[in-house]
């Protein structure tokens, strides 16, 4: 069947699914503050993600058995980061700020990803790149100032966005090192990663319970729980690769700046957020950033 035909092969429709997806999480975040724990939610997360995606990687697990054994401590170390670490903190900090913070933050991933790239592996980064980045900077820093940019030295970050800076860094780093990769089948990729994330929480949780920090889920936790182990976790992953199969990399990355406007607008519509004039400046800046650096970088590889 020919991509397009069908709402199930439409890479654009996978694509927009992802990002919607992606924008919700946030949501789904906010939603279970105060309703369960951030780290037994992503906990429970990867119990269920890795339980409903094993018996369909059963089979590639089988097949890939040797390179998983060869890269084993590599992809532990992926799933741990990227997988575990990232969704600890980003569910952490959505007990202390915004969903809508948290979307636009978010969106600063693939300029992160340039600065990442340029310490460790040294690409060759233009001038204008550097002025996409700086204008995401800008527009980051205007939003966790609340718009009082330049009265930052008196004012203290909240805490919730100072986590989630934390989480996209440790993000950054796991999608810079995906280009190592070993070739495995996506289902066993994700399910050896999301057993890494699932180990990685078992700490995590046990210094909620030592703490006396733990928060058992009542109903609408159970909810953000399963909505996070299914969707976020599975569903967004596989329609990501398959879009990206389609169109292409280049053309399928700039549904990503798609997640904080459905992120922004579902705050909105469900949380009853209030979208402020110091969003939609951030919100401009952060897009407008990304599309220049991806611009020049599209021109000069």
């Amino acid at each position: 069947m020919r991509a397009g035909t069908s709402p199930l092969t439409n890479p654009y429709l996978l694509l927009t699914i992802t990002a919607l997806v992606w924008g919700g999480n946030a949501v789904a975040g906010k939603l279970g503050a105060g309703h369960v724990s951030p780290f037994l939610l992503t906990l429970f997360r990867w119990i269920i993600a890795c339980a409903v995606v094993f018996p369909f990687a059963l089979p590639h697990l089988k097949k890939d058995r040797e390179v998983i054994r060869k890269h084993f401590w590599f992809l532990f170390a992926l799933g741990t980061i990227g997988f575990g670490l990232f969704n600890n903190l980003f569910y952490l900090a959505l007990n202390y700020t915004t969903a809508i913070n948290v979307a636009i933050e978010q969106a600063s991933m693939p300029l992160i990803l340039f600065i990442l790239n340029y310490l460790l592996f040294r690409t060759r980064v233009t001038a204008f790149q550097l002025v996409g980045f700086l204008i995401t900077l800008i527009g980051v820093a205007v939003t966790v100032t609340r718009g009082n940019l330049f009265d930052f030295a008196n004012q203290s970050v909240n805490i919730g966005d100072g986590i989630m800076i934390v989480a996209i860094s440790f993000y950054g780093i796991y999608s810079v090192f995906l280009q190592k990769k070993p070739d495995i089948h996506l289902l066993s990729f994700i399910f050896v990663l999301g057993m890494a994330a699932l180990t990685i929480s078992i700490p995590f949780t046990a210094y909620e319970i030592a703490s006396d920090r733990l928060l058992w889920p009542d109903t609408q936790g159970w909810g953000v729980i399963v909505f996070a182990g299914l969707f976020p976790s599975l569903v967004s992953q596989l329609f990501w690769v398959m879009g990206l199969e389609n169109i292409g990399s280049n053309r399928g990355g700039v549904f990503i700046n798609l997640v904080p406007i459905f992120g922004a607008l579902l705050a909105i519509l469900i949380l009853g957020e209030e979208f402020q004039a110091y969003h939609a400046v951030g919100l401009v800046l952060v897009l407008g950033g990304i599309a220049l650096a991806q611009k020049v970088s599209t021109k000069n590889p």
